[in-house]
């Protein structure tokens, strides 16, 4: 409830939380009360909510224990988000730890296939963030979050978060106008602009192609200020939400930054 009444209290309009300690795999289970509140306030913004899964899930384990506890997290973390009426689940496709990546992407299709058999039903969309590409890490080319959704029997309950910060690290070049356009044209082909569903609106304080997931505020990293004025003035994604992952300080600022720049003037 603190999140979305701090968030309120800055103008935000998306927002994200996690719904639970992203660092733990277990949770304490949920007030009946509490989720009432949530849910009633959720209403009363409409506007976008996001939640970001625990950072220890790794649906693409080669299996064991980590795998089984991956998944059962990730369940979970469906169940919070459709009992307190979030509209998206980021998560993140994980990581291969040395199986390959064909081997890597065929376990997070068979652990996402079983989560969404097991959530029949659900109105969450899970989205699959693009990643830095550090160690691992699966997901840091739109091929390969392609692949994730074609092998997943229900499409339709699956959508792609746009990270700048990850993009950026991960050889996409979206600094220059070319290369801005480049990068949505390629996007478009391989996995098509209506699989979008949300931002990360992140700097990054490493150069293009690092490798290195580092978060700047808006404007102050390899990113840069153009890349985003041409981003959030983009008709393409005037509908997008998007959201900034940073220090309270930094991120209050840095949707103040976003939203001074944003030609049309909309809350």
């Amino acid at each position: 409830m603190r999140a979305l009444e701090h968030g309120d209290s800055h103008g935000c309009e998306a927002i994200q939380i996690f719904t639970a300690n992203a660092n733990r795999w277990e949770s304490a289970p949920r007030d009946p009360q509490e989720i009432n509140a949530f849910v009633s306030r959720a209403q009363r913004r409409r506007k976008p909510l996001l939640a970001h899964d625990s950072y220890l899930i790794n649906l693409a384990a080669p299996g064991g224990d980590l795998l089984a506890r991956s998944r059962k997290a990730f369940l979970l973390e469906i169940d919070r988000c459709e009992q307190l009426g979030i509209d998206y689940l980021v998560m993140h496709p994980g990581a291969h730890v040395g199986q390959g990546v064909p081997a890597g992407l065929t376990r997070v299709v068979e652990s996402l296939q079983w989560a969404l058999r097991s959530t029949r039903g659900y109105r969450v969309r899970v989205l699959m963030e693009l990643t830095a590409g550090q160690g691992t890490s699966l997901g840091m080319s739109f091929g390969e979050l392609r692949m994730v959704l074609d092998g997943v029997a229900h499409p339709e309950r699956m959508g792609i978060c746009f990270d700048t910060c990850h993009a950026l690290v991960a050889g996409y070049d979206l600094v220059t106008p070319e290369g801005y356009e480049a990068v949505w044209e390629e996007f478009d082909e391989s996995i098509g602009l209506e699989h979008l569903f949300a931002f990360h609106l992140n700097d990054s304080k490493k150069q293009l192609g690092s490798r290195v997931d580092r978060h700047a505020p808006v404007g102050a990293g390899f990113v840069g200020a153009e890349t985003f004025q041409r981003l959030v003035n983009d008709p393409r994604f005037a509908n997008v939400p998007g959201v900034v992952e940073l220090p309270p300080k930094e991120a209050q600022r840095s949707v103040e930054v976003l939203k001074s720049w944003r030609s049309h003037g909309k809350d």
